[in-house]
């Protein structure tokens, strides 16, 4: 069959993935009785279609990152220019390349002045991989070695190597591969929905950051390296902390002189409606993790910004930092990250993203009407739609995340791309959709919640 100028067999490829692609974050038992992969072909704006020619709204933007949207050649060509040029070097031994010299020095610019030092990595993964054995370096350098715990929250997401997921806060990732990283601690996330009772919003998130100071003590706080944490957390269900928690958060950091990880790799590039959640949400960091919304997901890459506090002690008293990934700084991935965030500046997808926000959730909250939605958040272009069976006492539903895959599947079913996160139904659309884009995605959401209660209204109190 002919799709998008490309012949392609289509049952030739579902057999081949079936025979040979080991999927991440798949139950390949349950994949294959489905009857595997549906194959994507082509995309354009925030619409993307599969190889039955279905168009579809891709809520997710991909994975939380093609924040200037699909199909943008100019990336496409700048990747080709660069490879004509220098398609590898690596950035160890005293080298560097053009892009990569240009991207440190723009997303330099893009921060606050202390931070004028950014290390690059592939991914979000890898740069909180590297921000554990910088911060720690750090602390050994300045005379504390003991320092070596990190705090962070249940349900984060900080990536997928032992020591991103170590950071994170998910069990059923924790339950598999053996022992986690030493030195973590866990404490309760920012969730007035799901965990804060009877408490305000407010009251809940001084409760949630007090649990911070509370871990600090237990541990030592000579003991703490960092606290680290998304400005609003992604794969835990669009947790928006409470006004409350960050300000209080940052207290507490600064208090006992433990050093505070913004982890930007959603949040960052415009998609709160700033540059960077940390703006949006009032937070001072030390140390910025980044990666998606870099390069718009065009090509891997990633990194970590380091302000001068740090850098200061590492340049002076370190020596060589025994640490570094054979892609960083990959010369057409710099490229590619360099023309995207060009486009954001020259389109003002930044702006556009916080002008068009009090439309989205205009649009979105409407659903609250619906019978099993709980609420419906947003901040910036990210946001959630928790169902429930019981909405006045924000009740979910028995075995948690059943409905939420429902939903997840009747979202498909109605040309819609959406993630449930247990029974959190989330979107990060690209930054450059339209209202008529908004409509839309709106009026499938809500067929796709109609099709979700057709199914479970015999369980809605």
């Amino acid at each position: 069959m002919n799709i998008h100028s490309k012949n392609i067999n289509l049952e030739e490829l579902v057999a081949k993935d079936n025979a040979h692609h080991f999927h991440p974050f798949t139950d390949h038992k349950q994949f294959h009785a489905d009857g595997g992969a549906r194959i994507m072909t082509h995309a354009e704006g925030p619409w993307i279609w599969d190889g039955n020619g279905n168009k579809m709204f891709d809520a997710m933007a991909g994975l939380w990152c093609v924040n200037i949207g699909y199909g943008r050649k100019e990336l496409a060509e700048a990747a080709y220019r660069q490879m004509q040029d220098l398609p590898y070097y690596n950035t160890f031994f005293q080298t560097s390349t053009v892009p990569a010299t240009e991207l440190a020095d723009k997303i330099s610019s893009l921060m606050p002045d202390r931070f004028n030092h950014i290390f690059f990595v592939n991914s979000g993964s890898e740069a909180n991989d590297t921000v554990v054995r910088l911060i720690r370096q750090y602390w050994a350098l300045k005379g504390q070695p003991d320092r070596q715990v990190f705090i962070a929250r249940h349900r984060a997401y900080h990536g997928s190597t032992i020591a991103s997921l170590s950071l994170g806060g998910m069990d059923s990732m924790h339950a598999q591969g053996g022992a986690m990283l030493p030195g973590v601690e866990h404490v309760i996330e920012p969730d007035w929905f799901q965990l804060g009772g009877d408490l305000t919003p407010e009251e809940f998130g001084l409760k949630a950051a007090q649990a911070v100071e509370d871990r600090i003590l237990a541990v030592g706080a000579d003991k703490v390296a960092a606290f680290i944490g998304e400005p609003i957390q992604g794969a835990g269900g669009v947790i928006i902390p409470p006004v409350t928690y960050w300000p209080e958060v940052q207290r507490i950091c600064k208090k006992y002189g433990i050093l505070l990880v913004a982890d930007e790799v959603i949040c960052g590039f415009g998609r709160t409606g700033n540059w960077w959640g940390f703006e949006t949400m009032g937070i001072e960091p030390d140390v910025v993790p980044m990666a998606k919304g870099m390069s718009s997901g065009y090509l891997p890459i990633g990194a970590v910004a380091v302000s001068d506090k740090i850098t200061e002690v590492v340049f002076d008293k370190g020596g060589e930092f025994y640490h570094g990934y054979t892609y960083s700084g990959h010369p057409a991935s710099c490229a590619v990250a360099l023309e995207n965030i060009r486009i954001i500046e020259d389109e003002k997808l930044v702006e556009k993203a916080a002008d068009m926000a009090p439309y989205l959730h205009e649009k979105m909250s409407e659903l609250n009407d619906h019978p099993i939605v709980g609420e419906v958040r947003t901040k910036g272009f990210i946001g959630a739609v928790e169902l429930v069976s019981d909405k006045k006492n924000r009740v979910r539903f028995d075995d948690l995340g059943r409905v939420g895959g429902i939903c997840r599947n009747h979202c498909l079913a109605h040309n819609l791309i959406m993630r449930a996160c247990w029974d959190t139904m989330v979107f990060s659309p690209p930054l450059c959709i339209s209202r008529a884009e908004i409509d839309a995605f709106a009026g499938l959401t809500r067929a796709a919640l109609d099709a979700t209660y057709a199914d479970v209204k015999n369980e809605v109190a």
